[in-house]
């Protein structure tokens, strides 16, 4: 469930970037008393849906430009829109509105002769368009048959690699784009499959698959000839569904070959996660050679040094596990010597950028609850952090320095400039929620206790935004889903543990032994593990919590949780039964031996109980929530999206089931058009004032 596709008042993320220590929240023993009515200016759950979501900065070839995507939410009309920005990064000027983007544009990517192409649906299917004039006008780059889903543009800007969902084995793009029509004239709606994936996170099996086409680009700028099918008999998705993206090919620096990262399908596509690089010639289509088929787990990120000679790319070295450490290797493109740097690095590295001189590659990291940004020298693999508190969740790099998306707790995402391995403050470039800048959020720290095996565990607490010296609050207790995850310093649209602030809740989150970012025998920890050391890293935590800080009233509090999170509720529910007044599940596993045969990506299953079912039917029952049905006791409010097959909807009846069965309080939200997710506006401001309904109604204030 990793592959999910996840607070200082008054401080900006600028100071978060630096500081060097949270204020204290620890006090001496109050009196209980009673709460003080919300802040009138408090952060509220409405406020974080209506909030714009800055995304996806690309920084121009010289440096000069940022553009990046906004969307905008209209909750009474229940829709988002999103338009381009682009910005000054010598200060001339605030961000403007792109023209292009008034005919819909997404996917900005600067070319290197400083061109900007973009994704645009205006034509009537999703096409490449460009820009040579910073987004004021646009031409067609492509006309192809079908959408184009994700592409790049080649050094030289004269060829174009475009992925486009087709049928594999039609001869060619125009059969394959016949036979979806034809498909959508059958009036019979049956469909037959002879392998999985049957369905695949929110969608079933179309039988089509990603593969990778290439396009000449002429003089005029636009595209054409015949598309050159480069993966054509290539059994397998790239990018790979459902959240793959362009990072997953690359043109070499030439412009004749390219190299990408796939899993071919067969039979075992469900339970493998050996995704391989293979290298393809532009004049030889379906003439693969991989590149990593020692590694018999997951390689990807290709990304070509400067000069050309060195191929980057990060790789797993457990064949089954999603959760794995990925670590960084180089490619010697003319030996094929590959090497392993900063091997000693307990850190799992994102995405991979080279310095313009080839000597260090950066990458963002999670690290002990915040995501920051790294420099590794390429020669000798020494890890050097180059920011500090908050979230960096995209930069790109200017002769001066980079330009980061950071986010924090009490801080959605803006952009910063920051210099290299400067130590002044970073300078923020946008303000892209002015509105926010007078709410009222509840002050934050990180505290860590001896969890299981006496190691240390990290958690956060958070005062409510109305908090007042002296009381006692009721208490939001959040569990992370993953479980290979964190509630870090990081801000979310979904799970954002600030609307509980602001509603009036002190809030406790552990980042138990599972957890991201804090090495990886750590998240080892939790695989077969499910019921037992995570469930005593939250006891403990809880009651450490409980010790520190105390405006906690540990007798009025309610615990909630997605995914993984949602199966803990159910645990908690039979194993720590009388800890609190109220749960709420979101899509959580009810049945671990029914997820191994229900769930989509069975590779999860298998790694985290120890084989399939009925090799290993202990391992699925171990820690299995339905076993402990007759120990339930605490009212439970259920959240289930029928589009969810990552734990199907079956779980959430099935704990709805149990609790209404044994008579206990409780209460089903069904939302038949979302997924593991609740991402449209009026269903996520349903979603928030029955989970706050829930909570108000069991906890006192």
């Amino acid at each position: 469930m990793r592959h999910l596709p996840h607070l200082l008042s008054g401080l900006s993320a600028v100071a978060l970037l630096t500081a060097s220590a949270l204020p204290a929240l620890a006090e001496a023993p109050a009196p209980a008393a009673a709460v003080a009515p919300a802040a009138s200016n408090a952060f509220t759950y409405q406020d974080m849906i209506s909030a714009n979501r800055l995304g996806d900065p690309q920084v121009s070839p010289d440096g000069d430009w940022v553009v990046y995507s906004l969307t905008q939410t209209d909750v009474a009309a229940n829709k988002r829109s999103s338009a381009l920005y682009i910005l000054s990064l010598k200060g001339e000027g605030e961000a403007q509105k792109l023209a292009i983007s008034e005919g819909g544009a997404n996917t900005a990517r600067w070319g290197a002769d400083g061109k900007l192409y973009f994704l645009s649906g205006r034509s009537g299917s999703s096409q490449v368009w460009v820009s040579g004039d910073k987004g004021a006008t646009a031409t067609q780059v492509t006309s192809l048959p079908t959408d184009v889903n994700a592409y790049r543009i080649n050094a030289a800007g004269d060829a174009v690699a475009v992925s486009l969902a087709v049928y594999p084995e039609a001869p060619d793009l125009n059969a394959s784009v016949a036979r979806s029509k034809a498909a959508a004239e059958v009036k019979s709606t049956g469909q037959v499959y002879d392998r999985m994936f049957v369905r695949h996170w929110d969608t079933w099996s179309d039988h089509t698959q990603n593969h990778l086409f290439v396009q000449t680009i002429g003089a005029d700028g636009k595209a054409g000839g015949d598309p050159v099918w480069v993966t054509k008999g290539f059994d397998g998705d790239t990018p790979s569904k459902p959240f793959g993206d362009e990072s997953e090919f690359v043109f070499a620096p030439d412009g004749q070959s390219l190299v990408f990262s796939a899993r071919e399908a067969g039979k075992s596509e469900p339970w493998s996660t050996d995704f391989d690089l293979y290298s393809v010639a532009v004049s030889a289509p379906g003439q693969l050679t991989n590149l990593t088929e020692a590694n018999p787990a997951w390689d990807t990120g290709p990304v070509f040094s400067p000069d050309g000679q060195t191929l980057a790319y990060r790789a797993m070295a457990r064949p089954g596990f999603e959760a794995d450490k990925f670590s960084i290797f180089l490619r010697d493109m003319a030996t094929g010597q590959t090497r392993q740097i900063a091997a000693n690095w307990d850190r799992s590295a994102d995405g991979l950028q080279w310095s313009a001189d080839g000597k260090t590659l950066y990458t963002t990291a999670g690290d002990v609850g915040q995501t920051r940004l790294f420099a590794i020298d390429a020669r000798n693999g020494s890890v050097m952090p180059l920011t500090g508190e908050g979230h960096v969740g995209a930069f790109g790099q200017t002769p001066a320095g980079f330009v980061m998306s950071v986010d924090t707790l009490t801080s959605p995402a803006d952009l910063y400039f920051k210099t290299w391995r400067g130590r002044e403050m970073p300078r923020r470039l946008t303000n892209v929620n002015p509105q926010l800048a007078n709410k009222a959020f509840g002050a934050f720290e990180q505290f860590s206790f001896p969890g299981w095996n006496n190691e240390t565990v990290h958690g956060f607490v958070i005062k409510p935004a109305n908090y007042v010296e002296g009381q006692k609050y009721p208490v939001a207790f959040l569990i992370h889903g993953g479980p290979q995850g964190s509630f870090g310093n990081s801000w979310s649209y979904r799970w954002n543990p600030e609307t509980y602030a602001g509603a009036g809740y002190a809030v406790v989150m552990i980042d138990f032994h599972g957890s991201t970012g804090y090495g990886q025998e750590f998240t080892d920890a939790i695989s077969q593990h499910w019921g037992d050391r995570p469930l005593e890293d939250l006891q403990k935590g809880w009651a450490a919590a409980q010790e520190k800080y105390s405006f906690l009233d540990g007798q009025n509090a309610c615990a909630l949780g997605a995914s993984y999170g949602g199966y803990m509720i159910n645990w908690i529910a039979g194993n720590w039964s009388d800890a609190f007044k109220c749960l709420v599940n979101h899509d959580g596993v009810f049945d671990t031996f029914g997820m191994g045969y229900s769930t989509e990506e069975l590779w999860f299953t298998e790694w985290e109980y120890g084989g399939t079912p009925w090799e290993n039917p202990e391992g699925y029952q171990k820690f299995n929530p339905a076993n402990h049905v007759q120990n339930w006791k605490t009212p439970m409010l259920v959240v289930q999206g029928d589009l969810d097959y990552r734990i199907p909807t079956a779980q959430g009846l099935s704990t709805f089931t149990a609790l209404q069965r044994r008579g206990i309080d409780s209460r089903l939200v069904f939302f038949p058009n979302e997924n593991h997710w609740v991402l449209k506006p009026a269903n996520s401001l349903q979603w928030h004032n029955e989970v706050f309904g829930w909570l108000d109604k069991y906890l006192a204030k």
